[in-house]
Order: C-alpha cells, then structure tokens, then sequence
C-alpha cells in the first residue's frame, strides 16, 4: 500500500499554469514584412515544425513537474502489520563494575569465568525475554552513570552492556549512587511500572549517597528494586601448601541488600552459580511478567527517490536536447 506524507503539497501541481497566467509571456511585435505570395505555404509549413517541435519539451517539463511535486509529498510503501507487545513498564538494570567482579568463582562449559561474564551471559537472555519492556542500563563502580536511558531497542542494551569491562567506573562500589541515578531516571516516568534490578558483589565503598537513604528516595518515588548479591560462598583455592576453601563473597553485604529490596516492595536474591542467576532472572520474569496487550506498527519504506530521479532525468535531458537544438 502506497502512502503519501504530506498529501497536501499535490496543490502545488497547478502552480505552473497560474504563473503562466499572472505572467504571460511578451508577444513579439507583428512585423510589416513585404508577403511574397509563393513563399506563404513555405511558411506556414516551417511555422507549423517548429511549433511541433517546441510541443515534446513542454509535455516533458510537465511530466518532470508532476514527478517532483509527487516527490515533495514524501510516498511511503506500507508494509503489513506487525504485531508487537506493550507491557508499559519501565525497567532499570544496574551492574557492578567494580574490582571484586573480576573473581573467578562463576563455572561456564567447565571454565572458570569472572562474575561480570556470567552476569553478561545470563543477564542477556533476559534482556532478549523482555519485549515490550522499555529498558535501561546504569554501570556503576566508584561512579554510577547511565549508560543507555530507557529504550524499546533491547540490542543496544544488550551490546552495550556485553561491552562494558571491569573497573570502566572505578574499583569501588557506590550502591547507593546506583540506585539515587535509578531514581531520578524514572520519577518522571508512570508509576506502578518502574523497576531497578540491581547486581552487585560488595558492600557499599564509595558515592555520596548511602544505600539505605537512597532506598528510602525509590520507596517514595515508587521504585521497586530487585537485589542480587552475586559470588560464590567458597572456592578452592590451590597454592604451594596445598587447596584450601575460601569464601570469595565474604565483603557481600546481604543485610544492606535485604533492606533495600523489602524496603522499596521487592527481593533479594543470592546467585552462587549461573544456575541460581538464571532461575533468578526467570523468578523475575514471573514475578514481573510482559504483558499480553499489543499493539500494531507497519513498516514504511521510502519512495521518494524514484520520481525525484525521473524528474532530474527528464530535465537534464531536455536541456541536453535545447542545446543540440540550439
């Protein structure tokens, strides 16, 4: 299907015809000549030519014309509509940076891997689950930033964030801070519909608002917030006395992340393995589910370019043909 943007520059068709009216042409004086008799039909006859001739460029600029002004107006090829679900909500994920994530204590295909790179894996099949959510991301370590705003656009969230590395924001961790840059991203948007999921491993180390203040600005703001704490409780460790077990996350502070989630109306989480996180981000899924209202959108795509390029065609070519002629 065929549309037209601005259907209303079609009224410009007539334009030509009106200046042709307002501004007639100077008619050349008629000229007193001596008329030999045998030359009249000579004449008449090369009259007619010429003005045969003069014809085919002015149907061609009217052509030329017609094509431009259909050009102006912007002609779209509608394609069929898609169906695309709309759940309205608003959801914020904020991801540790700091030093600590670079642990190894996190099993993917019988390799050890650091927990931001598990985070990454599962993490990004959540972000693939949830469409119709507007998504954002915030990075935070001894500095919180944003770093993508609220967006349907789940690929640009999800490179994004398989992009970021360890320490970007800094060795620290400002939790609090994450959560405050959360809560001024999202005041302005519906309420019941705003959600943070916050990652992290460590306690709060740096940033100029504490956690639990800043908890008490989401409550107020209607922010619910979802914690996980992430890291293994013990590892082996091998060294030249020997293995010995050793508890990676013993600088999580799940009490700080317990208050935050309950005060604000939502969980806390503890993720030992990629098993744990993954069945945590299908928790969520239940928990915060899409929602089945659609809505359609028609893909469009551009026409324009084809009569503007007839209408440059046909004018180069006749002021190719007056210079011939000429």
């Amino acid at each position: 299907m065929i549309h037209f943007e601005w259907p209303w520059l079609l009224t410009a068709l007539p334009l030509p015809l009106l200046i042709r009216w307002l501004f007639p042409a100077n008619t050349p004086m008629e000229q007193a000549a001596l008329k030999v008799p045998f030359m009249d039909d000579f004449s008449e006859g090369q009259t007619r030519a010429v003005s045969q001739t003069r014809q085919w460029p002015l149907l061609l600029a009217a052509i030329a014309w017609c094509l431009l002004v259909i050009a102006c107006t912007r002609p779209q090829w509608l394609g069929e509509p898609i169906e695309q679900a709309v759940s309205g909500r608003d959801l914020m994920l904020a991801v540790d940076l700091s030093a600590s994530m670079q642990e190894q204590d996190f099993i993917i295909n019988k390799q050890p891997v650091d927990r931001l790179t598990a985070t990454k894996g599962v993490a990004g099949d959540f972000i693939n689950r949830r469409i119709g959510d507007r998504l954002g991301l915030i990075l935070f370590g001894t500095q919180a930033y944003l770093q993508t705003p609220l967006t349907f656009d789940r690929k640009t969230v999800l490179t994004l964030l398989n992009e970021s590395v360890i320490g970007l924001a800094g060795d620290n961790t400002a939790i609090g801070d994450a959560i405050g840059l959360a809560v001024k991203r999202l005041k302005n948007q519906p309420a019941n519909s705003r959600v943070l999921i916050l990652m992290t491993d460590g306690a709060n180390t740096a940033g100029e608002v504490s956690p639990l203040k800043a908890a008490e600005l989401a409550a107020a703001s209607q922010l619910k917030i979802y914690t996980i704490g992430i890291g293994a409780d013990e590892m082996i460790v091998r060294s030249f006395f020997g293995n010995r077990k050793v508890n990676p996350s013993r600088d999580l502070d799940e009490n700080t992340l317990v208050k935050i989630a309950e005060s604000t109306g939502g969980r806390y989480f503890r993720a030992r393995n990629t098993d744990e996180l993954d069945n945590i981000y299908m928790l969520l899924d239940k928990l915060e589910p899409v929602e089945k209202d659609k809505q359609y959108f028609r893909p469009r795509s551009e026409l324009y370019y084809w009569p503007l390029s007839l209408a440059l065609g046909l004018s180069a070519f006749i002021c190719l043909s007056r210079v011939r002629l000429s």
